[in-house]
């Protein structure tokens, strides 16, 4: 099945480390199992700043970054079922394919497969007019949120929700969260419709003040120490200098989770103040597909406010800038025309 496309896109892409750059390409063509989606939105992550930068070494190059998109239906490859309905929005996330074959697949850990490859990494990613998505991979989305509410979905509620298990926080449980931007302000949310008491710490004026009106019970600068022990914690701003500040922040058995896919140097650590009675730290690497579908069937019965900052996808670059000076409030998302 295939519908009209036209045989050129504008996106950008990324050259070489800080090079970005609007071009034209060819739209691409799906393979025998893969959507081809026309995007509508497209989230701006700091993981996209990652490649831009070289922090994350170039899997492709040149590259179309972005892996928060969302896109309607315009054909499908030759094997994909006809439950896929054009002029349906899906969603394309950061993981793009696993082996399905290696012991973390058959495990349930898909997201450790040696063979995983990534959307806007290993391949072109949702800062374009049109991107391919391997059909098992694509998120069905809930009804109930616009275009540019969905897109921060397939990576920063996603990914908060797996490091919000990761951290196992008990149930009416203490949770602190480490910096408060896209993935930080829906995990909050999250959290606090199972009943927890969310503690936020960040430099971010503007994100304390929202951190607040989400109902956070306590807010503070990053360094600061919460009122009372930590049951759980996440850090999602990607500074190593966080981990002893928090691991210091948890009471006896707690855990913390780090949530980025890149972090600075972590300082040495304290064995007696930040370690010992059974303090744990745990890095969250990607998602499973499991993670994704429970977000969203927990985002559709529980609403979530997503802040979104729009911006023409023509201003992509402008976007990632401002993203990287902190001045996006919630998610900085690309819309197109």
């Amino acid at each position: 099945m295939a519908a009209a496309k036209p045989e050129a896109m504008r996106a950008w892409v990324v050259k070489a480390p800080g090079e970005l750059e609007l071009v034209e390409l060819p739209v691409p063509a799906p393979a025998p199992d893969e959507l081809l989606l026309r995007v509508v939105a497209s989230g701006v992550c700091r993981t996209d700043l990652h490649v831009l930068d070289g922090d994350l070494p170039p899997h492709k190059s040149p590259v179309v970054p972005g892996h928060q998109v969302v896109g309607e239906l315009v054909a499908s490859g030759s094997k994909v079922p006809p439950t896929y309905v054009p002029g349906v929005r899906y969603g394309v996330p950061w993981l793009r394919r696993t082996c399905g074959a290696c012991v973390f697949c058959l495990r349930g850990k898909e997201n450790l497969c040696p063979s995983s490859v990534y959307t806007g990494w290993d391949a072109d990613g949702g800062y374009a007019e049109y991107v391919t998505v391997p059909a098992a991979y694509a998120y069905q989305l809930p009804s109930n949120y616009s275009d540019e509410e969905l897109a921060p979905f397939l990576c920063a509620g996603i990914i908060g929700y797996r490091a919000l298990r990761r951290s196992e926080l008990p149930p009416g449980g203490r949770l602190g969260i480490y910096g408060f931007g896209a993935s930080a302000h829906l995990t909050a949310q999250v959290a606090l419709a199972r009943g927890a008491e969310v503690n936020v710490l960040t430099r971010s004026a503007a994100a304390r003040a929202l951190a607040r009106d989400l109902g956070a019970s306590w807010v503070g600068d990053s360094t600061d120490r919460p009122p009372e022990p930590l049951d759980a914690a996440i850090i999602f701003a990607p500074a190593g200098s966080l981990v002893p500040v928090a691991l210091e922040a948890l009471g006896r058995g707690g855990t913390l989770s780090i949530a980025g896919i890149y972090l600075s140097e972590i300082p040495p650590l304290d064995y007696d103040r930040q370690l010992f009675q059974e303090r744990d730290v745990r890095s969250v690497t990607a998602n499973t597909r499991q993670d994704g579908n429970e977000f969203m069937s927990l985002a559709a019965i529980h609403p979530l406010r997503v802040e979104v900052s729009p911006y023409p996808f023509a201003r992509a670059d402008a976007a990632l800038a401002d993203l990287r000076a902190g001045r996006i409030r919630g998610v900085g998302v690309l819309t197109m025309p």
